[in-house]
């Protein structure tokens, strides 16, 4: 007795596994991507649209940057930062509490004074390039709420925005806990003719000034910025 020939496989059959096969590595190839995603927004990099005015001119309404969220934990933040973080209670100008953008001006360890329109650290006076200026003129630091004098402690910071008349910050509400830090602005991306590392500022003039590194952010993931510019949403006048 012979044996039988096995019959091919019909071309439906044949299709079918192609197109299962085919769709199976798109879904594995889109859920990959989106843990990826997921992975480098919320312990790498995040993008962050300013939609305030208290960083100008060094950072403008309405661009975009990319917020690093990695080297924190192991480079603790220093004066001349600019992060991201979530102001510690509602202030006026952000009752839904959206993350800011500011300045670090003092660390764990600093006392930060205002004297005479100007910023003092540890007794020295801050050298701020980066300051707002009308006619070539540095805008003068004044307080906000009467105080004038700020101690900061172990894992705080204590922040200010480059546009002093318009920010709300440290001199409003205190020293911020490092806890509630995002994360370390370290590019403007958006709009692409602006695209520009942004340097932590220098300040030599403090080199003799002790003072505490603070502690890096939480592994907490925090809430999601838009990451694609969309169309532009108003501002708040201060914040």
């Amino acid at each position: 007795m012979t044996d039988q020939p096995t019959p091919p496989t019909p071309p439906t059959q044949t299709t079918n596994r192609r197109a299962l096969g085919c769709l199976f590595e798109i879904v594995e190839t889109v859920v990959l991507t989106l843990i990826l995603f997921l992975v480098i927004q919320n312990f790498v990099a995040q993008p962050f649209q300013v939609q305030q005015f208290s960083m100008q001119n060094t950072i403008q309404d309405g661009q975009y940057v990319l917020v690093d969220r990695l080297t924190p934990h192991f480079d603790p933040y220093h004066r001349g930062d600019i992060i991201v973080f979530t102001p510690p209670r509602a202030v006026e100008e952000s009752p839904d509490q959206k993350p800011f953008i500011k300045r670090v001006i003092g660390v764990a360890g600093d006392t930060v004074e205002l004297r005479d329109g100007k910023v003092f650290v540890n007794g020295i006076a801050l050298v701020e390039s980066y300051l707002y200026a009308v006619d070539g003129v540095a805008q003068a630091t004044v307080p906000e709420n009467g105080e004038v004098t700020w101690h900061v402690g172990p894992d705080e910071l204590l922040v200010m925005g480059d546009h002093r008349a318009r920010s709300s910050d440290s001199r409003e509400f205190g020293t911020i806990k490092v806890s509630s830090v995002i994360g370390r602005a370290w590019l403007r991306y958006w709009p692409i003719e602006n695209l520009a590392v942004l340097p932590t500022a220098q300040h030599p003039e403090l080199a003799g000034a002790s003072a505490t590194p603070s502690a890096g952010p939480s592994l907490k993931p925090s809430a999601k910025p838009s990451a694609k510019p969309p169309k532009r949403a108003s501002a708040s006048p201060k914040h």
